[in-house]
């Protein structure tokens, strides 16, 4: 979610043009992320009384379309891992928002096992973008991390019918959500002052593993 090497080449190479260099998207996607996953994890957790679905309309408007946009935007910045997590976690938003209202009120207790197998889906997809986000910085790799854990708890729940584990899963969603909301607050705050202001931490060093992927 942070420029890649070859996205800040392409910014240099704008600038040495003469054009100022597109802003980095990365905060915007994050932000949105952030907020959706919170709602969504306050639900899960119990802590809501409206009923659960006050995350919908949020899943739509900002976790899913300003997802999407700042995954498109990343494609405009060559940054392939980005643009992949951004449009991703977009696609995730509506799509479980629209199963939410179209399928689930068919489904009647396959809901929860429906569910299960939708966040082992992403849980597999998450798997090897957090495996990838070791070389992008430490702040993303907490995003991914508590991600990782948040479904794996989320779908054993949701197998399970154990209302303990989805509590639980909500209560780390509420991590995660912190974790990108401090994220993006760098990115925003970083690129504002043009250095660090907000540490986010250096990738992790494999030497070989960097090599192999230029």
């Amino acid at each position: 979610m942070a420029t890649t090497y070859e996205a800040a080449r392409n910014v240099q190479q704008t600038e040495i043009m003469g054009m100022p260099g597109p802003a980095d998207p990365a905060p915007l996607g994050l932000a949105a992320f952030a907020l959706t996953t919170f709602l969504l994890s306050l639900a899960n957790a119990g802590l809501l009384s409206g009923g659960g679905n006050e995350w919908l309309g949020y899943a739509f408007a900002y976790g899913g379309l300003c997802q999407l946009l700042a995954g498109m935007w990343e494609f405009r910045n060559r940054n392939v891992f980005g643009a992949t997590a951004f449009s991703t976690y977009g696609g995730f938003w509506i799509g479980l928002g629209l199963y939410i209202e179209l399928v689930a009120p068919l489904k009647g207790e396959n809901v929860a096992n429906d569910l299960a197998w939708i966040l082992v889906a992403f849980f597999i997809f998450n798997t090897y973008m957090l495996l990838w986000s070791v070389f992008v910085n430490k702040a993303v790799l907490a995003v991914f991390f508590t991600l990782e854990i948040t479904e794996l708890v989320l779908f054993i729940g949701n197998f399970s019918a154990s209302s303990g584990l989805i509590k639980l899963g909500g209560a780390i969603g509420i991590v995660t959500a912190a974790c990108a909301w401090y994220t993006s607050a760098a990115g925003v705050v970083n690129g504002m002052a043009g250095r660090h202001i907000l540490p986010v931490g250096k990738p992790m060093s494999f030497p070989a593993a960097r090599r192999a992927i230029g």
